[in-house]
Protein backbone atom coordinates (compact mmCIF):
# COMPACT_ATOMS: atom_id res chain seq x y z
CA UNK A 1 0.00 0.00 0.00
CA UNK A 2 1.28 3.80 -1.04
CA UNK A 3 0.46 6.68 1.12
CA UNK A 4 0.98 10.29 1.12
CA UNK A 5 -0.46 13.12 2.66
CA UNK A 6 -2.78 16.53 2.46
CA UNK A 7 -3.37 18.83 4.99
CA UNK A 8 -1.63 16.38 7.25
CA UNK A 9 -3.97 13.75 6.84
CA UNK A 10 -3.18 10.53 5.43
CA UNK A 11 -4.41 9.20 2.27
CA UNK A 12 -3.78 5.54 1.32
CA UNK A 13 -4.20 3.83 -1.64
CA UNK A 14 -2.80 0.83 -3.75
CA UNK A 15 -0.11 1.50 -6.55
CA UNK A 16 -0.65 -1.86 -9.01
CA UNK A 17 0.66 -2.80 -12.98
CA UNK A 18 2.37 -0.35 -15.12
CA UNK A 19 1.71 1.86 -18.14
CA UNK A 20 -0.27 5.10 -19.67
CA UNK A 21 -2.71 5.80 -18.64
CA UNK A 22 -3.39 4.48 -14.79
CA UNK A 23 -6.85 3.54 -13.92
CA UNK A 24 -7.99 5.78 -11.07
CA UNK A 25 -10.37 3.91 -9.22
CA UNK A 26 -12.68 6.01 -7.35
CA UNK A 27 -15.00 4.54 -4.40
CA UNK A 28 -18.24 6.60 -3.76
CA UNK A 29 -19.46 7.18 -0.29
CA UNK A 30 -19.61 5.35 2.43
CA UNK A 31 -17.67 2.58 0.69
CA UNK A 32 -13.80 1.82 0.57
CA UNK A 33 -11.42 0.25 -2.04
CA UNK A 34 -12.33 -3.31 -1.03
CA UNK A 35 -15.62 -2.56 -3.76
CA UNK A 36 -12.79 -3.17 -6.30
CA UNK A 37 -10.94 -5.72 -4.97
CA UNK A 38 -12.07 -8.23 -7.45
CA UNK A 39 -12.01 -5.87 -10.60
CA UNK A 40 -8.31 -4.54 -9.91
CA UNK A 41 -6.72 -7.63 -10.88
CA UNK A 42 -7.75 -8.26 -14.18
CA UNK A 43 -7.50 -4.70 -14.62
CA UNK A 44 -3.59 -4.12 -13.20
CA UNK A 45 -2.85 -7.04 -15.44
CA UNK A 46 -2.91 -4.83 -18.19
CA UNK A 47 -3.04 -1.39 -17.03
CA UNK A 48 -1.37 0.39 -13.65
CA UNK A 49 -4.24 0.69 -11.21
CA UNK A 50 -4.15 3.38 -8.54
CA UNK A 51 -6.84 2.22 -6.07
CA UNK A 52 -7.65 5.04 -3.40
CA UNK A 53 -9.30 5.10 0.18
CA UNK A 54 -11.42 8.26 0.41
CA UNK A 55 -10.84 10.84 3.11
CA UNK A 56 -12.33 9.62 6.48
CA UNK A 57 -13.07 6.34 4.96
CA UNK A 58 -10.95 2.68 4.66
CA UNK A 59 -7.32 2.94 5.95
CA UNK A 60 -7.40 7.07 5.13
CA UNK A 61 -7.20 9.59 7.50
CA UNK A 62 -10.26 12.04 7.95
CA UNK A 63 -9.10 15.61 6.84
CA UNK A 64 -10.92 17.67 9.95
CA UNK A 65 -14.36 17.47 11.93
CA UNK A 66 -15.77 18.25 8.13
CA UNK A 67 -15.27 17.98 4.34
CA UNK A 68 -16.48 18.20 1.46
CA UNK A 69 -16.83 16.85 -2.49
CA UNK A 70 -14.00 19.71 -3.08
CA UNK A 71 -12.14 18.40 0.19
CA UNK A 72 -12.51 14.43 -2.00
CA UNK A 73 -11.14 15.99 -5.10
CA UNK A 74 -7.68 17.65 -3.80
CA UNK A 75 -7.25 14.31 -2.14
CA UNK A 76 -7.53 12.43 -5.41
CA UNK A 77 -5.47 15.01 -7.37
CA UNK A 78 -2.67 14.76 -4.40
CA UNK A 79 -2.65 11.22 -5.32
CA UNK A 80 -2.02 11.26 -8.82
CA UNK A 81 0.90 13.69 -7.73
CA UNK A 82 2.62 11.57 -5.81
CA UNK A 83 1.89 8.53 -8.28
CA UNK A 84 4.05 10.31 -10.48
CA UNK A 85 1.41 9.50 -13.34
CA UNK A 86 1.00 12.10 -16.45
CA UNK A 87 -2.33 10.80 -17.58
CA UNK A 88 -4.94 8.91 -15.61
CA UNK A 89 -8.79 7.87 -16.38
CA UNK A 90 -10.84 7.26 -13.66
CA UNK A 91 -12.98 4.65 -12.81
CA UNK A 92 -15.84 6.06 -10.60
CA UNK A 93 -18.30 3.91 -8.88
CA UNK A 94 -21.77 5.26 -8.46
CA UNK A 95 -21.52 9.11 -7.17
CA UNK A 96 -17.51 9.12 -7.28
CA UNK A 97 -18.37 10.47 -11.43
CA UNK A 98 -19.21 13.72 -9.87
CA UNK A 99 -15.28 13.78 -8.54
CA UNK A 100 -14.32 11.43 -11.95
CA UNK A 101 -16.04 14.96 -13.94
CA UNK A 102 -14.08 17.61 -11.66
CA UNK A 103 -10.85 15.65 -12.30
CA UNK A 104 -11.80 16.12 -16.55
CA UNK A 105 -12.66 19.89 -15.68
CA UNK A 106 -8.83 20.28 -13.87
CA UNK A 107 -6.66 18.28 -15.68
CA UNK A 108 -8.03 18.47 -18.70
CA UNK A 109 -6.15 16.29 -21.47
CA UNK A 110 -4.19 14.47 -18.30
CA UNK A 111 -7.67 13.09 -17.90
CA UNK A 112 -8.33 11.33 -21.16
CA UNK A 113 -11.36 9.51 -20.84
CA UNK A 114 -13.88 8.56 -18.26
CA UNK A 115 -15.32 4.84 -16.41
CA UNK A 116 -18.35 5.46 -14.81
CA UNK A 117 -19.69 2.35 -12.90
CA UNK A 118 -23.47 1.93 -11.93
CA UNK A 119 -24.35 6.05 -11.77
CA UNK A 120 -27.75 7.52 -11.85
CA UNK A 121 -26.79 9.40 -14.66
CA UNK A 122 -30.28 10.99 -16.05
CA UNK A 123 -32.68 13.02 -13.65
CA UNK A 124 -32.51 11.46 -10.09
CA UNK A 125 -35.71 9.69 -9.18
CA UNK A 126 -38.03 11.99 -6.17
CA UNK A 127 -38.02 9.36 -3.98
CA UNK A 128 -33.79 9.11 -4.09
CA UNK A 129 -33.89 12.69 -3.85
CA UNK A 130 -35.74 12.16 -0.87
CA UNK A 131 -33.49 9.28 0.67
CA UNK A 132 -31.16 11.91 0.39
CA UNK A 133 -32.67 14.55 2.82
CA UNK A 134 -33.69 11.92 5.54
CA UNK A 135 -30.10 11.40 5.42
CA UNK A 136 -29.58 14.29 6.75
CA UNK A 137 -31.80 14.31 9.43
CA UNK A 138 -31.93 11.81 12.89
CA UNK A 139 -33.84 9.63 10.50
CA UNK A 140 -30.61 8.75 8.80
CA UNK A 141 -30.27 5.49 9.86
CA UNK A 142 -33.44 4.61 8.88
CA UNK A 143 -32.90 6.14 5.46
CA UNK A 144 -29.70 4.43 5.38
CA UNK A 145 -31.30 1.00 6.21
CA UNK A 146 -33.98 1.82 2.96
CA UNK A 147 -31.00 1.82 0.44
CA UNK A 148 -29.50 -1.35 1.73
CA UNK A 149 -32.82 -2.92 1.29
CA UNK A 150 -33.29 -1.70 -2.29
CA UNK A 151 -29.67 -2.42 -3.07
CA UNK A 152 -29.74 -6.21 -2.05
CA UNK A 153 -33.36 -6.94 -3.04
CA UNK A 154 -33.46 -10.04 -5.05
CA UNK A 155 -29.30 -10.05 -4.15
CA UNK A 156 -27.81 -13.61 -3.12
CA UNK A 157 -24.33 -12.55 -3.92
CA UNK A 158 -22.53 -13.72 -0.42
CA UNK A 159 -20.03 -10.74 -1.76
CA UNK A 160 -22.70 -7.81 -2.52
CA UNK A 161 -24.38 -8.97 0.93
CA UNK A 162 -21.11 -8.89 3.44
CA UNK A 163 -20.07 -5.88 1.37
CA UNK A 164 -23.29 -3.61 2.43
CA UNK A 165 -23.91 -5.24 5.35
CA UNK A 166 -20.09 -5.12 6.59
CA UNK A 167 -18.14 -2.32 4.78
CA UNK A 168 -20.90 -0.05 4.48
CA UNK A 169 -22.71 -0.71 7.38
CA UNK A 170 -19.66 0.06 9.35
CA UNK A 171 -19.84 4.39 8.31
CA UNK A 172 -22.26 6.17 11.38
CA UNK A 173 -23.79 9.06 11.61
CA UNK A 174 -21.58 11.76 10.33
CA UNK A 175 -20.42 10.01 6.82
CA UNK A 176 -23.61 8.89 5.84
CA UNK A 177 -24.87 13.22 6.82
CA UNK A 178 -22.45 14.33 4.94
CA UNK A 179 -23.33 11.78 1.80
CA UNK A 180 -26.55 12.82 1.83
CA UNK A 181 -25.12 16.64 1.91
CA UNK A 182 -23.03 16.33 -0.86
CA UNK A 183 -24.73 14.11 -3.08
CA UNK A 184 -27.74 16.61 -2.95
CA UNK A 185 -25.99 19.64 -3.43
CA UNK A 186 -23.90 18.48 -6.67
CA UNK A 187 -27.27 17.44 -8.41
CA UNK A 188 -28.68 20.67 -7.26
CA UNK A 189 -26.07 22.65 -9.15
CA UNK A 190 -25.21 21.01 -12.18
CA UNK A 191 -28.25 18.89 -12.64
CA UNK A 192 -28.35 15.29 -13.79
CA UNK A 193 -24.54 13.73 -14.48
CA UNK A 194 -25.40 13.50 -18.34
CA UNK A 195 -25.90 17.03 -18.30
CA UNK A 196 -23.07 17.62 -16.72
CA UNK A 197 -21.05 15.58 -19.19
CA UNK A 198 -22.47 17.75 -22.12
CA UNK A 199 -20.97 20.75 -20.68
CA UNK A 200 -17.45 19.36 -20.64
CA UNK A 201 -15.45 20.95 -23.45
CA UNK A 202 -13.83 19.17 -25.19
CA UNK A 203 -15.94 16.71 -24.03
CA UNK A 204 -14.41 13.42 -22.76
CA UNK A 205 -14.75 9.77 -24.19
CA UNK A 206 -16.81 8.39 -21.30
CA UNK A 207 -18.02 4.79 -21.12
CA UNK A 208 -21.23 4.37 -18.20
CA UNK A 209 -21.18 0.52 -17.06
CA UNK A 210 -24.44 -0.20 -15.15
CA UNK A 211 -26.58 -3.22 -13.99
CA UNK A 212 -29.76 -0.99 -11.89
CA UNK A 213 -31.76 -0.19 -12.56
CA UNK A 214 -33.30 -3.12 -15.25
CA UNK A 215 -35.32 -1.04 -16.95
CA UNK A 216 -35.83 -1.18 -20.44
CA UNK A 217 -36.80 2.76 -20.73
CA UNK A 218 -33.65 3.65 -18.26
CA UNK A 219 -31.31 2.27 -20.69
CA UNK A 220 -33.41 3.88 -24.24
CA UNK A 221 -33.20 7.23 -22.89
CA UNK A 222 -29.21 6.80 -22.46
CA UNK A 223 -28.70 5.51 -26.08
CA UNK A 224 -30.79 8.23 -27.03
CA UNK A 225 -28.21 10.65 -25.60
CA UNK A 226 -25.22 8.90 -27.17
CA UNK A 227 -26.88 9.35 -30.73
CA UNK A 228 -26.28 12.74 -30.08
CA UNK A 229 -23.41 12.88 -27.96
CA UNK A 230 -21.03 10.01 -30.07
CA UNK A 231 -18.24 10.36 -27.45
CA UNK A 232 -20.77 8.63 -24.86
CA UNK A 233 -20.97 4.83 -24.58
CA UNK A 234 -23.68 2.73 -22.29
CA UNK A 235 -23.59 -0.49 -21.92
CA UNK A 236 -25.87 -2.37 -19.50
CA UNK A 237 -24.57 -5.43 -17.39
CA UNK A 238 -26.33 -8.65 -16.43
CA UNK A 239 -25.80 -8.32 -12.40
CA UNK A 240 -28.10 -8.97 -10.10
CA UNK A 241 -27.13 -5.59 -8.01
CA UNK A 242 -25.90 -2.10 -7.62
CA UNK A 243 -22.10 -3.67 -7.14
CA UNK A 244 -20.98 -5.25 -10.52
CA UNK A 245 -17.75 -4.94 -9.24
CA UNK A 246 -18.13 -7.51 -7.11
CA UNK A 247 -20.29 -9.85 -9.44
CA UNK A 248 -18.52 -9.45 -12.83
CA UNK A 249 -15.38 -7.94 -12.52
CA UNK A 250 -14.10 -10.62 -15.75
CA UNK A 251 -16.64 -9.17 -17.49
CA UNK A 252 -16.17 -5.07 -16.60
CA UNK A 253 -12.53 -5.66 -16.70
CA UNK A 254 -12.53 -6.58 -20.61
CA UNK A 255 -15.09 -3.91 -21.53
CA UNK A 256 -13.04 -1.04 -19.36
CA UNK A 257 -10.23 -2.59 -21.34
CA UNK A 258 -11.63 -2.30 -25.00
CA UNK A 259 -12.94 0.99 -24.29
CA UNK A 260 -9.69 2.47 -23.40
CA UNK A 261 -8.17 0.84 -26.53
CA UNK A 262 -10.21 2.42 -28.66
CA UNK A 263 -11.16 5.49 -27.29
CA UNK A 264 -7.32 6.60 -26.87
CA UNK A 265 -6.77 5.51 -30.76
CA UNK A 266 -4.79 2.04 -30.04
CA UNK A 267 -7.45 -0.08 -31.97
CA UNK A 268 -9.13 0.60 -35.08
CA UNK A 269 -12.38 -1.70 -34.15
CA UNK A 270 -15.49 0.18 -32.46
CA UNK A 271 -17.00 -1.10 -29.71
CA UNK A 272 -19.24 -4.13 -29.89
CA UNK A 273 -22.96 -3.45 -29.40
CA UNK A 274 -24.62 -2.87 -26.04
CA UNK A 275 -25.97 -6.25 -24.29
CA UNK A 276 -29.91 -5.92 -24.29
Amino acid sequence: MAETRKGGARIHYDDLGQGEPALLFIPGWCTSRAVFRKLVPPCSALHRALVVDLPGHGASDAPGQDFDNTTVVEHLRAVIDASGARRVVPVALSHAGWWALELRRQLGPRVPALVLLDWLVLEPPPPFLQALHVLQTSQWKQARDGLFSLWLQGVSSPDVIRFVQEDMGSFGEDMWKRAGREISRVYAQQGSPLKALATLSPPAPTLHLYAQPHDDAWLESQRSFASSHPWFHVQRLASHSHFPTLEMPEEIAARLHRFIDTSLGTRPEGLSPSPP
